[in-house]
């Protein structure tokens, strides 16, 4: 599979670290951007790769040369002016592979690619598959919506209105089908990909979203600059990869992250507790996964349906989204197995293995990310959880008075006197 990098931008955002150079050779400690990108790929044995360039196109030129010095092979298609995501593949177009991956040259990652090349396989007639990740401010960021099998029916640009919302953030990169570009015409413009073509598609169904908690963060500000080099160097961004055995935190949702207010049925009955949004803010910086684990039997007992229960998580996300903080994945239960409820679902009336105190749904997410059970918590506010937590091999935690916030300070003393 061949590989394209858009390389061609200037940076404006970033100029106070460097006004020279192509932003995507702004140096993060000790190497520019492209180079740590190259280095992924080549990892991930992706190695026939394509750079665009532009505005001072010749330094990353000089700098890499044919690539065999970074063991790859490098070429490049040069804008004499600015084409547009869109433009630029049209010109290359048949230099390209039947599927191809296309980065933003100004992005940091560390991706298990072949994972995501295998989710796009998998899907049937995809014209486009597009990772997407949470990310700390996703009320500034462009989302995509997505339905039935993580295909995309809505795209939401940073400055489209939105309610409630997943926090579902187009990271940058992508994987791609020469039949999209049957769609682009020969340009005399400039043309974003995303915005342009890929945002007017979704209604044929042929766009997907991949979801990963991977590291992959823009560093086109000073302070997302300063975040990602302190990630660096900390070994964050590596730790992040799935093929890395992962820690998580997973989280019962109701009395740990919001308010118990009997069943909660309908989103406006969702109430985020004091302090646990900053809690899981922290979560996040210690680079576990946050992953929530709850018990639903208002699906099973008939009193909300799936797509509510789905709108009461988008709020819960916006919310937590609005004090920098996300969850990485909302596993639940909908089964319920106590008979006798005015207008339950006998469908969901069974004796399951995901319902807590059984472990199934812990199980779940630590087949999906990768997980090392032993190195991870189950934290809640009742003994199932407790239950679940030790039966699937976690460090069981049952919150006091304190409740989540005291947890995150309890772990992160912890970690500090362990000098983790």
């Amino acid at each position: 599979m061949k590989t394209v990098i858009m390389a061609g931008g200037k940076g404006t955002r970033i100029t106070s670290i460097a006004q020279d150079i192509p932003k995507p050779m702004i140096p993060l400690c000790g190497k520019p951007i492209l180079e740590y990108q190259i280095e992924c790929l080549k990892k991930n044995h992706l190695t026939d790769i394509i750079i665009i360039v532009g505005h001072l196109g010749h330094i990353i030129k000089e700098y890499f040369g044919d690539g065999s010095n970074f063991g790859c092979a490098i070429s490049y298609y040069t804008e004499t002016e600015p084409l547009g995501t869109a433009g630029a593949l049209y010109k290359i177009k048949e230099n390209l592979s039947d599927d191809f991956l296309l980065i933003h040259g100004d992005i940091i990652f560390d991706v298990d690619f072949s994972r995501f090349i295998e989710f796009h396989r998998t899907r049937k007639g995809a014209w486009a598959t597009l990772a997407v990740h949470p990310n700390s401010h996703p009320y500034d960021s462009a989302l995509l919506v997505t339905g039935t099998d993580n295909r995309v029916i809505q795209w939401l640009n940073k400055e489209d209105p939105r309610q409630y919302y997943k926090n579902q953030v187009n990271a940058g990169l992508h994987i791609l089908t020469k039949a999209l570009l049957s769609v682009i015409k020969p340009l005399s413009e400039k043309v974003d990909l995303d915005r342009d073509i890929l945002k007017q598609l979704p209604a044929d169904g042929k766009i997907y979203a991949y979801p990963t908690p991977e590291y992959i963060k823009d560093m086109g500000t000073p302070d997302r600059y300063a975040q990602v080099s302190a990630d660096i160097e900390s070994g964050m961004v590596r730790r992040r990869n799935l093929s890395v055995k992962q820690k998580a935190v997973f989280l019962d949702r109701d009395g740990t992250i919001n308010k118990l207010n009997g069943f909660i049925t309908k989103p406006e009955l969702l109430e985020l507790i004091p302090g646990a949004a900053e809690a899981i803010r922290k979560i996040n910086n210690t680079g576990y996964l946050a992953i929530v684990i709850t018990n639903q039997p208002v699906i099973a007992r008939g009193e909300t349906s799936l797509e509510e229960l789905d709108v009461i998580h988008r709020k819960m996300e916006t919310e937590l989204g609005k004090s920098g903080a996300y969850v990485d994945d909302i596993f639940f239960c909908p089964h319920h197995p106590d008979k006798g409820f005015p207008g339950e679902r006998p469908e969901y009336k069974i004796d399951c293995e995901c319902r807590k105190p059984k472990p199934g749904m812990i199980f779940q997410a630590a087949e999906k990310y990768n997980i090392d059970l032993a190195q991870s918590y189950m934290v809640g506010d009742d003994g199932r959880d407790v239950e679940a937590g030790l039966a699937a091999g976690c460090t069981p935690v049952l919150l006091n008075n304190a409740g989540l916030a005291g947890f995150v300070e309890t772990l992160f003393e912890e970690k500090s006197k362990a000098n983790v």
